[in-house]
């Protein structure tokens, strides 16, 4: 039976999926239960709505008076620029990584499944950082029930292999395979910067572009024909960085690679007659305008806004702009309500 979703419902599935804040997310979510079709063809629907709701409530109400929290928390509040998931297999060296990255101190040792549960650090670029996620490792030994939900506020991923380990192939392989049976399926296109998707994608299933990142690039004797090997066995296709905790190669690339890849936005503001802060950018993707921008100054303010003022390479200084102005990096701009 069709489903005939109706307009109102398109547009909340529309916002879910612009969505970062778990509690936008979640009102969507009862816009998108209220607006629904109620017949056989959306059952199936209905009941993931019903379950993300409940999950959603449950997180952000936190534990019970009283009680301790059963598990670890089911996904991390986005912060900084972007959210970037670190995945990967047993002992592949992602722990490693988000330490030497964001200086996290991760728990890291020589045996398999020492994350357990979702570690946040921030990765400093410029004059932004990103949020880097370090997640548990993804096995048919070590299930991560909760991984779905972790990764739904992700922008996108890293997964961290060590070729040099003689497992990597199916451990890989099997970790993409359990991804996408939990509706997480790994990109290698970054990003569609428009946001969209096809009308008949399942909204709740999280599309992660992905950078395959090669770990411990230093103990290989031919980097580039075993990532060749594993590539062709595998049939993977993602954008590559090699790397090395050791020595430092390649650690670099990976900051800036993901800040351009994201499509990241850094607008600056400034109160009229005074010099713009241009110490703390706001950030937003490309596409996005001057109503986006001032969401983030202040809620209620994109409601209010009458026009913006706008200094940046796309415009002479002081000119006017509208809401629906897109902004582009390194605008300044000074809202006026």
């Amino acid at each position: 039976m069709p489903a005939n979703l109706t307009p109102e419902y398109r547009k909340a599935e529309a916002a879910y999926r612009r969505a970062r804040d778990p509690r936008e997310q979640l009102e969507c979510l009862r816009v998108m239960l209220r607006a629904i079709p109620k017949h056989k063809g959306t059952d199936h629907l209905q009941a993931d709505i019903k379950t993300r709701i409940k999950a959603l409530t449950e997180e952000l109400a936190g534990p019970k008076k009283g009680a301790t929290r059963s598990g670890p928390p089911t996904f991390v509040h986005p912060e900084g620029a972007a959210q970037v998931a670190l995945l990967g297999p047993p002992n592949s060296g992602k722990s490693m990584l988000h330490d030497r990255l964001t200086g996290s101190h991760a728990a890291v040792g020589p045996y398999p499944f020492t994350t357990q549960y979702a570690q946040p650090g921030m990765l400093p670029i410029e004059d932004v950082s990103i949020q880097l996620v370090d997640l548990p490792p993804v096995s048919r030994e070590h299930p991560v029930p909760w991984i779905g939900n972790a990764v739904q506020q992700a922008d996108g991923a890293l997964l961290v292999v060590d070729l040099a380990h003689p497992g990597c192939l199916e451990e890989t392989v099997t970790l993409t395979d359990l991804l996408t049976e939990r509706k997480v399926l790994l990109d290698g296109v970054w990003p569609d910067l428009t946001g969209e998707q096809n009308d008949g994608d399942d909204p709740f299933t999280v599309h992660l572009p992905t950078l395959l990142v090669v770990a411990k690039v230093d103990l290989l004797e031919d980097p580039d024909e075993e990532l060749a090997v594993f590539q062709d066995l595998t049939g993977l296709d993602y954008p590559v960085i090699a790397m090395s905790t050791t020595t430092g190669e390649g650690l670099e690339e990976i900051g800036p690679w993901l800040l351009e890849r994201l499509g990241v936005v850094r607008v600056y503001t400034k109160v009229p007659g005074k010099s713009a802060d241009l110490s703390r950018p706001f950030t937003v993707r490309v596409g996005d305008t001057v109503a986006d921008v001032a969401r983030l100054v202040h809620r209620d303010l994109a409601a209010d806004l009458k026009f913006a003022r706008l200094w940046g390479d796309g415009s002479f200084d002081g000119q006017q702009v509208g809401a629906d102005h897109r902004v582009r990096d390194g605008d300044v701009i000074e809202l006026h309500v």
